[in-house]
């Protein structure tokens, strides 16, 4: 989901946590908030057409925006996986309430909701990578966006009971998450360049070449497609 800044939407968000503690991401939080925020019905069915789902994907939103703006702004590190984990923990900093984040995963993890659980997760990969300039056009696109999504998640949960000081024992936990990505990435070069191993997967490797990162401009929901010879 793409979060677009709207003073409307901005103060039924804020008045809504205030209620999430006690109601969850619900319907019963939806009208508390409309009431306190003093937002009409038709203009709360016009910001949240999925009703409270759409409002607890509105806060992940939020939460993605301000970690692209602070990965824009702030001096980053010089290597490119402590990039990357400066952009897990800037979209863990951008929430400072814990209960609204458990809430949410807990909102999620429900059948009928999963699926929007998982895409707003890959959708927070997804803007790290695009921010940090990734120009994969190819299957990577997708292996790194997988990747950073099962760390963030395993992260997100980390955190979620992580009473440390400053939650250093969460980006101790981050940390160990991201060197393990990078003995991953490590064994997959040493693959590429042992002759023996790349003359075996070939044919796999042909069949990943096929696919293509999606075309964005032409469709925002596409995941990708089969890229024919000689496109």
């Amino acid at each position: 989901m793409m979060y677009t800044s709207n003073p409307n939407l901005e103060r039924l968000l804020d008045a809504a946590l205030l209620h999430v503690p006690f109601d969850g991401w619900s319907e019963t939080t939806l009208q508390a908030a409309a009431r306190d925020a003093d937002i009409d019905p038709a203009m709360v069915q016009a910001l949240c057409p999925r009703g409270a789902v759409a409002l607890a994907l509105a806060f992940h939103a939020r939460g993605d925006a301000a970690m692209v703006a602070r990965l824009k702004s702030d001096v980053l590190p010089e290597r490119f996986s402590d990039k990357i984990a400066a952009g897990v923990r800037f979209r863990i900093e951008a929430v400072s309430d814990k209960e609204a984040v458990r809430r949410g995963t807990t909102l999620f993890a429900l059948p009928m909701h999963a699926a929007d659980g998982a895409k707003a997760i890959w959708g927070t990969a997804d803007k790290i990578w695009d921010t940090l300039g990734d120009t994969s056009e190819d299957v990577n696109w997708y292996t790194k966006r997988a990747t950073l999504s099962g760390v963030y998640s395993a992260t997100i949960l980390f955190w979620l009971g992580d009473d440390s000081a400053d939650n250093q024992a969460t980006w101790a936990f981050l940390e160990r998450r991201i060197s393990d990505v990078m003995q991953i990435e490590k064994v997959k070069a040493q693959v590429r360049d042992s002759k023996l191993l790349s003359s075996v997967l070939a044919g796999p490797n042909w069949l990943l070449g096929r696919i293509k990162a999606p075309q964005r401009m032409a469709n925002p929901d596409l995941p990708g497609h089969w890229r024919s010879d000689g496109q």
